[in-house]
């Protein structure tokens, strides 16, 4: 391991922002902070928003600046790429963000019943082996997830550079009998109004350089708790799709 990334993982500890559970702790059993990430972390009753799949924290950062009245959640497993939302969170002085260092299959031992109002997912891996295609974040299994701790009326936002993750997503809904609120293949091309899907991270802005379109989906669960898969046929989602590296 490179001295720059032990670097970084010696500074995380010291950040307050981050918090990094050891495995055990969430194995086979609920973090403290669950049902009282308002109370014992932040320290008031604002709405609260993950963002999975945080990476450098650029986007979680970026809505906490914009929105001090919400507390927002950074999710990432990669604890060297989340030091830098953690360093820039820290050096602003910022009290409405946290990062949480952990692997999203495990997220549903740190959030209780209607603890979370919304959900963003920004430029996950598409996940484009068809032996994982369940690893997708948007997968039932993930919805099933996060199904447990957001609100009947919380929102999922998924903005994606991959148009089969984007066409997938949309057939799992569709397979649910959920209807997006909001569904562009293109965010710039189409001018959508929303000053939230404004923020480029270091991703988007390659793949933004590589010509890539950037789409975005915005949907309410309603209260599901079970998903059903899609029929969605595996070989289409390898077809023709440029996958950047992650």
């Amino acid at each position: 391991m490179g001295k720059n990334k032990l670097r970084k993982f010696s500074e995380n500890l010291t950040f307050r922002c981050m918090v990094q559970p050891a495995f055990d702790e969430i194995f086979r059993k609920d973090h403290p902070l669950k049902g009282r990430w308002r109370e014992d972390f932040f320290g008031n009753d604002r709405p609260i928003v993950l963002e999975l799949g945080c990476g450098r924290g650029e986007y979680t950062v970026g809505l906490a600046a914009a929105h001090p009245e919400v507390n927002y959640i950074g999710v990432d497993i990669k604890g060297a790429r989340m030091w830098r939302g953690a360093k820039t969170a820290t050096e602003q002085g910022m009290d409405n963000v946290a990062f949480l260092r952990t692997r999203i299959e495990f997220i549903g031992s740190f959030f209780a019943p209607d603890e979370v109002d919304q959900i963003w997912i920004t430029f996950p891996d598409p996940q484009m082996n068809k032996r994982r295609v369940n690893k997708r974040l948007t997968a039932p299994g993930f919805l099933e997830r996060y199904a447990q701790f957001i609100k009947a009326d919380g929102i999922v936002h998924l903005k994606t550079d991959s148009g089969h993750l984007h066409e997938y997503t949309k057939a799992v809904l569709a397979a649910n009998g959920i209807v997006p609120s909001v569904c562009c293949d293109d965010i710039y091309c189409k001018g959508i109004a929303d000053a939230k899907l404004s923020i480029k991270t270091t991703y988007e802005s390659r793949f933004l350089a590589e010509g890539l379109p950037i789409t975005y989906l915005q949907w309410s669960p309603g209260g599901r708790k079970i998903f059903a898969a899609p029929d969605f046929p595996a070989d289409e989602l390898l077809v023709g799709e440029h996958t950047p590296v992650r």
